[in-house]
């Protein structure tokens, strides 16, 4: 899984690097701008935002402002703290889970096209709810080991 994340976001990052790079070029440079361009864009830049939050939730590294942790001396109080920690990332992703479920079974229900193209948008909306409960498997996974870590009696 690992592996197959790394290509995959490196393959987002690089079509959204390209696709800006030939925006700038035929825009600017060639002064003939590629029409759709932007609407084609728009599904990577939504899938790559999407899987990179699902990447730092697996790996566990989204951004945290940890300040009690100066005030903890022990690495139990630690896990304790992780475990509250995840516990309220789980209850604010949950309700967030509902919002995108709604909003999925709206752009389902309205499947509106690109202007330009025509092209579906529910493909890169389905990206929000997806995402969503990608990192919240994980958040769970890692509420689970910090749970199973502080009963086997690990941190002291």
């Amino acid at each position: 899984m690992d592996t197959f994340s790394k290509y995959l976001l490196t393959g987002l990052i690089s079509i959204v690097a390209l696709g800006q790079f030939v925006q700038v070029i035929t825009r600017y440079v060639l002064q003939v701008p590629v029409m759709g361009l932007e609407e084609t864009m728009l599904y990577p830049t939504v899938w790559l935002y999407m899987l990179g939050a699902v990447n730092a939730s697996r790996e566990n590294t989204h951004i945290r402002a940890n300040v009690l942790e100066i005030f903890l001396t022990t690495e139990r109080q630690h896990i304790v703290l992780a475990i509250v920690g995840e516990i309220i990332s789980l209850i604010v992703g949950l309700w967030l889970w509902s919002w995108a479920w709604d909003y999925t079974r709206y752009a389902w229900r309205v499947w509106k096209e690109s202007p330009t193209l025509y092209i579906p948008t529910f493909y890169s909306d389905v990206a929000l709810i997806v995402g969503v409960t990608l990192m919240m498997i994980y958040t769970a996974w890692h509420l689970w080991g910090h749970i199973r870590s502080l009963s086997t009696g690990a941190a002291r």
